[in-house]
């Protein structure tokens, strides 16, 4: 059941709200007053269920400032940012006027009408960095507010127990943790992570011009390292003792209870690992691993969070003030002390906080392995049945050729 917060506040209402250091930086592009037919403001933001508390407080700031224009009745809904276009599709016209959703999703939705263009582009352009502005772009034209610029995954580990040498290698990673008893995770059930494995090999997956399917190579029989030398490689992973996958939750849990010492995620997970880990967090681009007698790099995914409107709401003005609210460099400032999610504002992004993040710092330094996400949306399931099968000592008896042309049958189908 969908947990809502439904937070109301009358023009009359004086809101007492304690943000230290946030006030100041807030601002919008325009003076424009945007005004509702009823007397009543109604607006519902999807947002990550993590970002609860955060969005609680900036939506509180929001209706105190505005609070002698309108009367507000905002709904925060929890809805993960993956999964926000098939939610959304689902029922459009009545579907949150506002929504935090990663970048890959975008063309979906402006292929189907549910984001307009940006009115206030040329200040969303100049505050943002390039790379987020273009992921919030399709043709050249803005369609959603750029949120976060970190939506990739690096390596946090234990500094109890591996060295910056023993952390270039996860072969050696996974025997050190073996050792002690103790497990590195990586996440096989999602397509996002698995993609690292085959990234830096010369096989190859990405969207058709079609914006829609895909193709892939990741069967392929020819070259210096062919699909199944990746395979092998995976079944040598999963059958060492020092080797866990695991969801974000499970790497949570098993940071907490000291069961895992180091694993591949992202800065979403930064203060959670820096609080249990304390003195010994560390953080690090992806390791290499052996792969057809070499060591390859892994690779990874980079993307973009994004804020959009509902083309059907409402509210549209009021929703597009909330949006560029929520993106501003305050806001993200503040996203950042509180969930140390990278920021995609410039000035945001350049405060000495944030460059002396050892998360931002280890994703910076795996962008040089990285990629946009551009993939269609067959890639997921087979993917997920594909390292199943491995993980489960392939139980269908197939063939490590037969896994890889399943798995790719199911990522290129139309």
């Amino acid at each position: 059941m969908k947990k809502k917060i439904v937070i109301w506040l009358p023009a009359f209402f004086t809101l007492a709200i304690s943000l230290s250091g946030c006030q100041s930086s807030h601002h919008t592009a325009s003076e424009e007053k945007p005004s509702s037919d009823s007397g009543t403001v109604s607006l519902t933001v999807w947002g990550a269920e993590e970002d609860e508390e955060l969005l609680r407080q900036i939506i509180e700031e929001f209706e105190n400032k505005y609070q002698a224009e309108a009367d507000f009745q905002i709904t925060y809904e929890p809805q993960s940012e993956g999964s926000c276009t098939n939610a959304l599709m689902a029922d459009l016209e009545n579907g949150a006027d506002v929504f935090a959703f990663a970048d890959d999703q975008l063309n979906t939705l402006v292929a189907a009408g549910a984001l307009n263009p940006v009115e206030n582009a040329d200040m969303l352009q100049a505050s943002n960095l390039p790379e987020a502005v273009s992921a919030a772009s399709v043709n050249n034209t803005l369609y959603a507010y750029p949120l976060t610029a970190d939506n990739g995954y690096f390596l946090y580990y234990n500094k109890q127990y591996f060295s910056e040498e023993d952390i270039l290698s996860w072969d050696r990673m996974l025997d050190i943790a073996a050792s002690q008893g103790k497990k590195v995770s990586m996440e096989w059930s999602s397509g996002w992570y698995v993609y690292s494995l085959f990234g830096n090999t010369g096989l190859t997956v990405g969207l058709n011009d079609d914006g829609i399917t895909n193709f892939c190579t990741w069967n392929s029989t020819e070259g210096d390292i062919k699909g199944t030398d990746v395979v092998r490689s995976m079944e040598n992973m999963a059958e060492n003792p020092g080797f866990i996958s695991t969801d974000d939750a499970g790497f949570v849990e098993g940071i907490q209870n000291g069961t895992i010492i180091a694993g591949i995620s992202g800065t979403w997970n930064a203060v959670i690992v820096e609080n249990a880990w304390q003195s010994n967090f560390a953080a690090s681009k992806l390791p290499s691993y052996t792969c057809a007698g070499r060591q390859v790099q892994m690779a990874s995914f980079s993307g973009y969070k994004l804020i959009g409107v509902n083309a059907y709401s409402e509210n549209p003005k009021w929703a597009a003030k909330l949006a560029e609210w929520i993106t501003n460099e305050g806001n993200q400032e503040l996203r950042f002390r509180l969930r140390g999610q990278g920021p995609s504002n410039i000035n945001a992004a350049a405060s000495e906080e944030v460059q002396n993040s050892p998360a931002i710092t280890a994703l910076l330094e795996q962008s040089e392995f990285s990629c946009l996400q551009r993939i269609g949306g067959n890639f997921w399931d087979p993917v997920t049945a594909f390292t199943a099968e491995i993980l489960n000592g392939t139980p269908s008896g197939k063939s490590r050729q037969e896994l890889l042309d399943t798995m790719v049958t199911g990522i290129t189908a139309p």
